[in-house]
């Protein structure tokens, strides 16, 4: 994956809110990347109404 690919949401890991839940299977464009607690590595996914929120990479799949 990389900056600028389009992912789509396929699952959660964690408890989150439902703004959030919302977005399973929606598609966005990955912003960022970031560094977890040391397991692995998150994606700052922007979806089209310009709303953004990191997800484990785990949790998208490149389409």
């Amino acid at each position: 994956m990389e900056v600028g690919q389009k992912v789509q949401v396929r699952r959660l890991r964690d408890r989150v809110s439902n703004e959030i839940v919302q977005r399973l299977g929606q598609t966005g464009t990955i912003r960022n990347f970031k560094i977890t607690d040391g397991n692995g590595v998150g994606v700052l996914i922007q979806f089209d109404d310009r709303f953004a929120t990191w997800f484990f990479e785990d949790e998208v799949e490149a389409v």
